[in-house]
């Protein structure tokens, strides 16, 4: 007689009940931007900026009477602060001077 196989089954394994693990809140970060910032910085390093050109001041026009009315005014407010220490018509042309280097004359 021929011998007989026994096969063993492999014992059936316990289902162990495992609990959902829950997922930690994920916080999502701004992207760093050095990359941009590096660009700029060496933009800028890179472009030369023109000098810049002054601003020419633009001279206020007067009339004739308010022109007169000022270098009045300059002259005499000159020759009460030097004490009347020369003539009058020292002090008008100094102030007239004065006046026409700020402003043009109609």
């Amino acid at each position: 007689m021929a011998a007989k196989k026994t096969t063993k089954k492999a014992p059936a394994k316990k289902a162990v009940a495992v609990k959902p693990i829950a997922p930690k809140a994920v916080v999502k970060k701004a992207p760093v931007k050095k990359v941009a910032v590096a660009k700029v910085a060496v933009e800028k390093a890179v472009a030369k900026k023109a000098p810049a050109k002054k601003a020419v001041a633009k001279k206020e026009t007067l009339s004739q009477e308010r022109f007169y009315a000022m270098v009045s005014e300059a002259a005499y407010f000159a020759s009460q602060n030097d004490g009347n220490k020369k003539g009058s018509a020292e002090y008008w042309v100094e102030a007239e001077a004065a006046v026409r280097a700020k402003f043009n004359v109609a």
